[in-house]
Protein backbone atom coordinates (compact mmCIF):
# COMPACT_ATOMS: atom_id res chain seq x y z
CA UNK A 1 0.00 0.00 0.00
CA UNK A 2 1.33 3.40 -1.14
CA UNK A 3 1.93 5.93 1.85
CA UNK A 4 1.07 9.52 0.73
CA UNK A 5 2.49 12.39 3.09
CA UNK A 6 1.33 15.85 3.35
CA UNK A 7 3.29 18.12 5.53
CA UNK A 8 0.98 20.61 7.51
CA UNK A 9 1.66 23.21 10.12
CA UNK A 10 0.54 26.20 11.82
CA UNK A 11 1.82 28.71 14.42
CA UNK A 12 -0.17 29.50 17.71
CA UNK A 13 0.77 33.24 18.61
CA UNK A 14 -0.15 34.71 22.22
CA UNK A 15 -2.18 38.25 21.47
CA UNK A 16 -2.96 38.80 25.45
CA UNK A 17 -3.04 37.08 28.48
CA UNK A 18 -5.18 33.95 27.90
CA UNK A 19 -5.55 34.66 24.16
CA UNK A 20 -3.34 33.44 20.97
CA UNK A 21 -4.33 32.90 17.95
CA UNK A 22 -3.60 30.33 15.24
CA UNK A 23 -2.30 30.81 11.87
CA UNK A 24 -2.08 29.31 8.79
CA UNK A 25 0.69 29.30 6.05
CA UNK A 26 -2.29 30.69 4.29
CA UNK A 27 -2.79 33.49 6.50
CA UNK A 28 -5.93 32.61 7.93
CA UNK A 29 -6.51 33.35 11.81
CA UNK A 30 -8.42 31.94 14.01
CA UNK A 31 -8.49 33.39 17.83
CA UNK A 32 -8.94 31.45 21.01
CA UNK A 33 -8.52 31.58 24.63
CA UNK A 34 -9.45 29.90 28.22
CA UNK A 35 -12.86 30.33 28.14
CA UNK A 36 -13.35 33.28 29.88
CA UNK A 37 -14.82 34.84 27.17
CA UNK A 38 -16.92 34.57 23.43
CA UNK A 39 -13.61 33.17 21.97
CA UNK A 40 -13.36 28.74 21.68
CA UNK A 41 -11.42 27.06 23.93
CA UNK A 42 -8.69 24.36 22.58
CA UNK A 43 -11.00 21.66 23.45
CA UNK A 44 -13.93 22.75 21.48
CA UNK A 45 -12.04 23.70 18.28
CA UNK A 46 -10.74 19.57 18.69
CA UNK A 47 -14.88 19.33 18.82
CA UNK A 48 -14.88 21.96 15.63
CA UNK A 49 -12.39 20.09 13.70
CA UNK A 50 -13.83 16.65 14.08
CA UNK A 51 -17.60 18.01 13.30
CA UNK A 52 -15.78 20.62 10.38
CA UNK A 53 -13.95 17.06 8.28
CA UNK A 54 -16.81 14.86 8.62
CA UNK A 55 -19.26 17.89 7.47
CA UNK A 56 -17.05 18.37 3.99
CA UNK A 57 -16.73 14.97 3.51
CA UNK A 58 -20.75 14.48 3.77
CA UNK A 59 -21.22 17.60 2.10
CA UNK A 60 -19.03 17.04 -0.60
CA UNK A 61 -20.37 14.04 -1.34
CA UNK A 62 -24.36 14.34 -0.72
CA UNK A 63 -24.52 17.79 -2.63
CA UNK A 64 -23.82 16.07 -5.68
CA UNK A 65 -27.07 14.53 -5.65
CA UNK A 66 -29.45 17.40 -4.09
CA UNK A 67 -28.15 20.38 -2.02
CA UNK A 68 -29.43 20.26 0.83
CA UNK A 69 -32.08 21.78 3.15
CA UNK A 70 -30.81 22.06 6.30
CA UNK A 71 -27.17 20.54 7.58
CA UNK A 72 -26.39 21.19 10.80
CA UNK A 73 -23.76 18.29 12.82
CA UNK A 74 -23.60 18.74 16.11
CA UNK A 75 -20.09 17.44 18.41
CA UNK A 76 -20.29 16.50 21.99
CA UNK A 77 -18.16 15.36 24.81
CA UNK A 78 -17.39 14.58 28.26
CA UNK A 79 -14.13 16.42 29.25
CA UNK A 80 -12.56 14.14 31.85
CA UNK A 81 -10.08 14.86 34.42
CA UNK A 82 -9.27 11.38 35.82
CA UNK A 83 -5.75 9.38 36.77
CA UNK A 84 -5.09 9.56 32.92
CA UNK A 85 -4.74 13.08 33.26
CA UNK A 86 -7.27 15.49 31.28
CA UNK A 87 -9.06 13.74 28.11
CA UNK A 88 -12.42 13.85 26.36
CA UNK A 89 -14.61 11.27 25.73
CA UNK A 90 -17.72 9.98 24.84
CA UNK A 91 -17.09 12.06 21.79
CA UNK A 92 -20.48 11.80 19.68
CA UNK A 93 -20.94 13.03 15.91
CA UNK A 94 -24.58 14.17 15.49
CA UNK A 95 -25.92 14.46 11.94
CA UNK A 96 -28.98 16.91 11.50
CA UNK A 97 -29.19 17.14 7.29
CA UNK A 98 -32.43 17.22 5.32
CA UNK A 99 -32.51 17.23 1.77
CA UNK A 100 -35.55 18.60 -0.85
CA UNK A 101 -38.02 15.68 -2.16
CA UNK A 102 -37.28 13.99 -5.23
CA UNK A 103 -35.13 11.92 -6.95
CA UNK A 104 -31.88 13.55 -5.97
CA UNK A 105 -33.04 14.06 -2.40
CA UNK A 106 -34.00 10.70 -2.67
CA UNK A 107 -30.32 10.03 -3.76
CA UNK A 108 -28.85 12.11 -0.94
CA UNK A 109 -30.73 10.48 1.83
CA UNK A 110 -29.95 6.74 0.59
CA UNK A 111 -26.04 7.59 0.17
CA UNK A 112 -25.73 9.12 3.36
CA UNK A 113 -25.51 6.00 6.02
CA UNK A 114 -22.69 5.04 3.87
CA UNK A 115 -21.05 8.20 3.70
CA UNK A 116 -20.95 9.08 7.07
CA UNK A 117 -19.40 5.42 7.33
CA UNK A 118 -17.10 6.10 5.15
CA UNK A 119 -15.96 9.78 6.78
CA UNK A 120 -15.73 7.88 10.19
CA UNK A 121 -13.77 5.12 9.10
CA UNK A 122 -11.36 6.39 6.48
CA UNK A 123 -11.89 9.75 5.19
CA UNK A 124 -12.16 12.43 8.01
CA UNK A 125 -8.67 13.34 9.04
CA UNK A 126 -9.31 14.62 12.40
CA UNK A 127 -11.77 11.50 13.39
CA UNK A 128 -9.35 9.05 12.71
CA UNK A 129 -6.32 10.87 13.81
CA UNK A 130 -8.31 10.89 17.12
CA UNK A 131 -9.25 7.32 17.33
CA UNK A 132 -5.84 5.89 16.37
CA UNK A 133 -2.50 5.62 18.61
CA UNK A 134 -1.29 9.07 17.06
CA UNK A 135 1.85 10.32 19.68
CA UNK A 136 2.56 14.17 20.19
CA UNK A 137 5.69 15.37 19.91
CA UNK A 138 6.91 18.07 22.08
CA UNK A 139 10.80 20.06 21.21
CA UNK A 140 11.64 23.19 23.01
CA UNK A 141 13.94 25.29 21.12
Amino acid sequence: MAIDVTHRSLSVERTAPGRFAAVNSRGGRISFGTGSDEDFTPTELLLVAIGGCTAIDVDMLTSRRAEPESFDIVVAADKVRDEGGNHMTNIEVTYRITFPDGAGGDQARAILPDVVRKSHDRLCTVSRTVELPTPVATRIE
